[in-house]
């Protein structure tokens, strides 16, 4: 099968969230199934400050933005065997930061993005490569379906080509004022309160979420919660009605990536087979956060931006009872500014218990993640959340509210002991994450009971090939529905 991912963004070239990491990895994934499946993104200055070296094409194409065309040159390179594209145009990309600066998004991301979907299509009638299905990533790529399904209708060019779009989050919509339509080509009139229409203005989001032959989410519980109100907000009427061609395939991680006996952000390599280098990290842990060096007292753990989202307002309440336990916390982010002095205001109380490190440093990252016994994620919504998962592959078991992504990869192991891999609770309430942590720590005193826990989290598949392969699953339904 012959797959396009498009995204905004893909790593190794350009990152600002887990989407990149979701577009670079499971094109490799599927390369290494056997598809044909290729990426394309902007050609951001990031790319060059970070001294890739691409191919410059001849190919290019002329899309005419606010009435004025504008030049898309496409670039490309090989990563790992997958064919990456890249659509340059200095004026648009040529800044810094992907999608704004520190003084807030730009202004004419619009534009940018419009440009980036009409110019995708375009270069495909340039390129030797016409793909079966069109894997659409995030808000910037939401005009896809909708030119397609409109302004594309009947062009035998794009007939066969089925598309999937991925809601990542709600967080980021693409909001912009209903004008905007008339500079990018589109007639507002056609597209109605069923295409674009949010809100007294349009949402690049909603067009990808209701022209796509199929969408999916990150989780199947994440995909559940969209249906309703408090969970999908404007978009949830719109998801139930297109509830059948809504999917939920939880993402994979990079088995190289995360592997607790190559990191070399680590004091010391361990794996399943030999957990003596856990401790080494526990005790290098506590002396980086300058803890009291306790090796028998449970170290619990936390990675997360600091906001109220994943839960951090729950830790503050309940902070008081925490200290209580017989157990150390290190935490480790930055977030809302409110949220950050309240929790360094906390840790000064008892700073060899319990510190808060104002700090998203990814290799402090994961030395927590390796040198804690127990991790903890009591986020209030979790699209799909990869911190529990790398927990489990580190050998730290996870303490989750029951929600999104966490609930369909963590298992309660007091319900489930054969199969349980860590501790759920299920109020977003400091009473209900509480009652989980106790019996996470009464646990942890059996020593041999703990053990098999870690080792059975520390063997779980979540890698990509088995995300990848229930993507191919569904390339083949998106494509099979498209034809009828």
């Amino acid at each position: 099968m012959k797959i396009l991912i498009v995204s905004p963004e893909a790593s190794p070239y350009a990152k600002t969230a887990g989407l990149a990491d979701v577009a670079g990895s499971l094109a490799r994934a599927l390369r290494k199934l056997g598809h044909d499946a290729r990426l394309i993104l902007p050609c951001y200055k990031q790319i060059d400050d970070l001294g890739f070296s691409l191919r410059k094409g001849r190919k290019s194409v002329e899309v005419p933005i606010e009435g004025v065309l504008r030049k898309g040159l496409l670039r490309q390179t090989l990563l790992e065997g997958v064919p990456v594209y890249f659509i340059e145009n200095r004026e648009y990309f040529h800044r810094e930061g992907l999608y704004g600066n520190g003084k807030g998004d730009y202004t004419d991301n619009a534009q940018r993005f419009g440009f980036f979907c009409h110019a995708v299509l375009q270069l495909l009638r340039r390129m030797d490569f016409r793909p079966d299905v069109l894997h659409l990533h995030g808000w910037q790529t939401g005009l896809i379906p909708v030119l397609l399904r409109t302004e594309l209708k009947g062009d035998p060019f794009y007939a066969q080509m089925s598309t999937l779009f991925t809601l990542h989050d709600l967080e980021h919509t693409g909001f912009f004022p209903t004008e905007t339509l008339d500079g990018l080509g589109l007639d507002a009139a056609e597209l109605g309160h069923n295409g674009l229409a949010l809100d007294n203005g349009i949402s690049f989001l909603k067009g990808g979420l209701h022209y796509a032959d199929q969408i999916n989410t990150l989780s199947e519980t994440y995909r559940d919660e969209l249906h309703s109100a408090e969970f999908g907000g404007a978009f949830a009427a719109l998801l139930r009605r297109r509830s059948a061609a809504f999917h939920g395939i939880f993402n994979g991680i990079d088995g190289r990536t995360w592997d607790p006996s190559l990191d070399m952000h680590l004091n010391r390599p361990y794996n399943v087979d030999n957990l003596n280098g856990k401790k080494a990290n526990k005790r290098a842990l506590q002396k980086e956060a300058r803890l009291d060096l306790e090796p028998l007292v449970p170290l619990v753990g936390m990675v997360a931006p600091l906001r109220r989202d994943k839960g951090l307002d729950l830790i503050v309440e309940a902070w008081d009872e925490l200290l209580k336990r017989p157990m150390q916390l290190v935490i480790a982010g930055r977030g809302e500014a409110e949220v950050e002095k309240q929790l360094a205001a906390l840790r000064d109380l008892r700073p060899r218990q319990a510190q808060v490190l104002l700090n998203s440093d990814a290799g402090l990252a994961r030395r927590i993640f390796a040198g804690s016994d127990i991790f903890l994620m009591p986020s209030r919504v979790e699209p799909c959340g990869l911190e529990q998962v790398v927990a489990l592959r580190y050998g730290s078991v996870p303490v989750v509210h029951r929600t999104g992504g966490l609930n369909d990869s963590i298992i309660d192991s007091d319900e489930r002991p054969r199969l349980g891999n860590g501790f759920v609770f299920d109020q977003a309430t400091p009473q209900a994450l509480l009652g989980a942590l106790d019996r996470a720590l009464e646990a942890y005193e059996n020593r041999r009971q703990w053990l098999k826990l870690v080792k059975r989290g520390m063997t779980q598949d979540f890698s990509w090939t088995s995300a990848a392969e229930k993507y191919v699953e569904l390339y083949r339904k998106t494509r099979s529905q498209h034809l009828v």
